[in-house]
């Protein structure tokens, strides 16, 4: 992307190789604030008539000739006091206070990115995009404050540190050649290879909900790309132990980026490669589609999410990846698993691990929150393994689970109260403000996530049936209530009512049965062999999600089995 800067669906992008403000006077007479000015001004003809009359005096002047006077003004007020400057724009001190005040709240109230590339430069480091990035965060705010101050007529009594400049920056840079035939087209987009997160970082998607399925398609997505390569960044990414790489619209920075608090990032040592699982961001196909491709020549599983207003909840992008990751790992024999696994280390030293399965609001993470709480003075500590997808694989006939995130991505109201709170401070929170509100968090180190970890139990979370406890189940009931996948839906998708996915998985297993029912068989045969304990958790989550008697009463007989003898 050659712009300097970029205004639109909400979201700046600025190009700091392009155009970098080293202080205030570079900063207001930049082409970049130009832009924002001219973006301002239009966007009050609606909002706030008076101050768009008084910016275009009156209608004497264009909004482009007006962002002009006004850049103008602007630059002499950095330089002169009030009483030296005659410009028209003084006839109302307390209107162009409000008027700095709103343009002010107008730039943070976008979503503000940076971002440079690192291509030809030996010592470029994450020093080299912090420094860049916070100089202009605080040279924004000290040129705010100083406009505000003359306008006022006297200094600030109150100052605060806030976000000024970007919500997050990162670098990139160009590969020298396609990965694999067919994929030409991809050669030419810039790859990520440093991310900076300003946290919290607080994004205001338009869509709080996923709907729709994720169905095969028998043509290569490649073949119906429609983007520019100017508009277009990777975020290259592991998912598991595979390499993915997610191609994305630039007008969806928000999204991208924040997979760094999901997925680890891979290394530009990583990214020389083909990889596993290639996944289309964003194209404007005007399909409406989100559909997926297995390239057998290549040996590639590719997504492809079609450019819509609803694609901006981050579930079709954090799916989307899963479900290529669930896809290739299948066709290795491994299982994928919806659900969470935490590995349980008691203050007198043992350890369990404990695996939990069920579709989105069975009351997976809420059953792992309670038993925090039960066991607050029996447990030492409690190890993330995965908090949404993982898979089981057997190793010398041992089944082992590993994950495939770095972070969770979690709705608010399924934590206890104070948790977003406690790990606000490295966080991304996504439409706070709506019912499905969600936080993308980190919960394990890479390494953690991809070792082999044993399985002492696995249950199947049912939040539908009135039953208390857990109960344990025969491998065939076992296979029986985890392949009906029933549960009660609770508003996290377009479903309503008691529902049923195979498996508990809509994200590879339920399209592809054939290849995931061998597998089933195999894995739950040698969980009970090596004395794993199958069975059902009973959240009750279904009926009244506020009350928590029934998870609380699952949580304290889950800790009775992780701490007898």
């Amino acid at each position: 992307m050659n712009k300097n800067i970029h205004i639109g669906n909400r979201q700046v992008l600025l190009n700091y190789s392009q155009s970098y403000p080293k202080n205030r006077e570079t900063l207001l007479a930049s082409p970049a604030f130009l832009k924002f000015v001219t973006y301002f001004i239009g966007q009050q003809k609606e909002s706030s008539p008076e101050m768009y009359d008084y910016l275009r005096q009156q209608g004497k002047y264009s909004v482009a000739e007006s962002a002009k006077k006004v850049v103008h003004f602007l630059r002499e007020l950095a330089v002169f006091q009030l009483d030296e400057i005659e410009s028209p724009y003084l006839e109302n001190i307390d209107l162009m206070l409000d008027i700095i005040e709103k343009a002010y709240h107008e730039w943070r109230s976008l979503q503000r990115f940076g971002y440079m590339t690192s291509d030809n430069a030996p010592d470029f480091g994450i020093n080299t995009l912090v420094y860049k990035d916070s100089h202009l965060n605080d040279l924004i705010l000290r040129t705010y404050r100083l406009f505000e101050e003359k306008l006022k007529g006297r200094p600030n009594l109150v100052y605060r540190q806030v976000q000024a400049g970007t919500n997050a920056c990162f670098s990139v840079h160009h590969q020298e050649k396609p990965f694999a035939e067919g994929y030409e087209a991809l050669a030419k987009i810039p790859v990520i290879d440093t991310v900076m997160l300003r946290t919290p970082m607080i994004l205001h998607p338009k869509s709080s909900k996923r709907t729709g399925m994720f169905t095969e398609t028998d043509v290569n997505p490649m073949t119906y790309l429609n983007m520019d390569p100017e508009e277009w960044f990777c975020f290259p990414m592991k998912v598991g132990s595979l390499l993915c790489y997610v191609y994305f619209n630039a007008k969806y920075t928000a999204s991208a980026l924040s997979l760094a608090n999901l997925f680890e990032i891979a290394t530009k040592e990583e990214t020389t490669g083909k990889p596993d699982l290639v996944v289309i961001f964003g194209n404007e196909d005007g399909k409406n589609a989100t559909e997926f491709y297995h390239d057998t020549d290549n040996n590639i599983w590719v997504g492809c999410i079609s450019d819509h207003p609803r694609i901006e909840y981050f579930g079709y992008l954090k799916k989307m990846s899963l479900t290529l990751h669930n896809l290739a790992m299948m066709e290795k024999g491994w299982l994928p698993i919806h659900g969470a696994f935490v590995n349980i280390t008691l203050k007198d030293g043992r350890k369990k691990g404990i695996m939990l399965m069920g579709d989105s609001g069975a009351g997976k993470s809420e059953s792992i929150e309670a038993l925090k709480a039960a066991g607050k003075d029996k447990i030492k500590d409690i190890e993330v393994v995965f908090d949404d997808m993982g898979t089981i694989h057997l190793e010398n006939g041992v089944p082992c689970g590993q994950g495939t995130e770095i972070g969770a991505f979690v709705r608010l109201d399924d934590l206890d109260p104070g948790t977003a709170y406690r790990d606000m401070d490295r966080s991304i929170f996504m439409g706070p403000e709506n019912k499905n509100a969600r936080m993308v968090s980190p919960a394990a180190p890479y390494r953690v996530v991809v070792h082999n970890h044993p399985i002492d139990l696995f249950c199947y979370a049912n939040n539908y049936t009135d039953k208390l406890g857990m109960n344990e189940l025969s491998v065939e009931e076992a296979k029986e209530t985890c392949k009906m996948g029933k549960r009660m839906a609770l508003g996290t998708t377009q479903e309503v009512g008691i529902s049923t996915t195979y498996f508990a998985n809509p994200f590879g297993p339920m399209q592809k049965q054939e290849l995931c029912e061998p597998i089933i068989d195999e894995v739950f045969t040698a969980l009970k062999e090596n004395g794993t304990y199958l069975g059902e958790i009973y959240t009750h989550l279904g009926f009244d999600k506020e009350n928590r008697d029934g998870i609380n009463d699952a949580a304290a007989q889950l800790l009775s089995f992780i701490t007898e003898e």
